[in-house]
């Protein structure tokens, strides 16, 4: 099993500063606030980085940081996704992955494929990618579920398609996902509040949200179920629930920048179409965070 990615992931946040721009001094802060307190391996340029608002420049420029930050302390792993196949492979031949272990590929957004068109777009991106792919499914905001039939399939027949973020929400499609996986395939929780019950349940871990604002926690949580220490491992779980809640409330990542905005690790300025927390959720997020123990 390819243990670089066992335990917990975090999709980290891009920091921007008032005027929006780009708080390269936040990125390293978060970096190592993470790599410190135990979290496993960093999601770089994912959803709740807000990739979508950032100028090719500004990605590199990300990467430039993060990498630099880690200094080869833990795995990374980068965001390349979409829905014009084409592009998607141009991004991966003119991007150097040569300090990633593995790239995370969400599935075709707006466009609906059929199951067979969602198998077609992995085999191509999994065919031209250097590095590993792993799998992102989020039907809440691609419109389309991958089938775990149609996960399987992929695990079957590309060697470096190593394992799935299973996003869906849904208890019985991560259950029929670890019953029929090969061997040494991943699935990994993109679901916060599942998280713990996938991993009891045979899963490799997280890609965690709230992770990155508690990672001495919640990586602890996730390893003491990676060795079926249940009864401990739900006592954290338990005194994370509500905070795992609130960042999902209004948007992602506008709850979890809330929450570093309340740590002191940056601001939570977003890029629209996203607007920062409304004032009843942040005081709700500052009132869990200076009573947190």
């Amino acid at each position: 099993m390819n243990n670089k990615f066992l335990g917990t992931g975090v999709a980290l946040v891009t920091p921007f500063k008032t005027d929006l721009s780009i708080d390269h001094d936040a990125l390293t802060k978060i970096v190592n606030f993470n790599i410190e307190n135990g979290t496993d391996y960093l999601v770089i340029c994912g959803t709740t980085g807000e990739s979508v608002t950032l100028t090719k420049q500004e990605k590199q420029d990300v990467i430039a940081t993060i990498s630099q930050a880690n200094n080869g302390r833990v795995p990374m792993v980068l965001g390349i996704g979409g829905n014009n196949t084409a592009t998607v492979i141009e991004e991966i031949k003119t991007t150097d992955l040569s300090n990633m272990d593995a790239i995370l590929s969400v599935g075709p957004y707006y466009s609906k494929p059929t199951q067979e068109g969602l198998y077609q777009h992995f085999k191509a991106i999994s065919e031209a990618c250097p590095v590993d792919v792993i799998l992102y499914n989020v039907p809440g905001r691609t419109s389309k579920n991958m089938e775990p039939e149609t996960t399987i399939r992929l695990a079957n027949d590309f060697n470096n398609i190593v394992g799935v973020k299973e996003a869906g929400n849904n208890v019985a499609q991560y259950l029929q996902l670890l019953k029929d996986k090969p061997e040494d395939f991943l699935v990994i929780s993109g679901d916060d509040d599942l998280a713990l019950g996938v991993v009891l349940a045979g899963g490799a871990g997280v890609i965690s949200v709230i992770g990155q604002a508690f990672p001495k926690d919640f990586s602890n949580m996730i390893r003491l179920g990676l060795q079926g220490k249940a009864k401990e491992a739900y006592s954290i779980h338990f005194k994370l629930m509500d905070i795992i809640g609130y960042i999902f409330e209004e948007n992602n990542p506008a709850g979890i920048k809330a929450v570093f905005e309340a740590l002191g690790l940056c601001q939570d300025s977003v890029r629209l179409p996203l607007v920062p927390a409304s004032q009843q959720l942040k005081s709700k997020i500052k009132g869990f965070v200076n009573d947190f123990k």
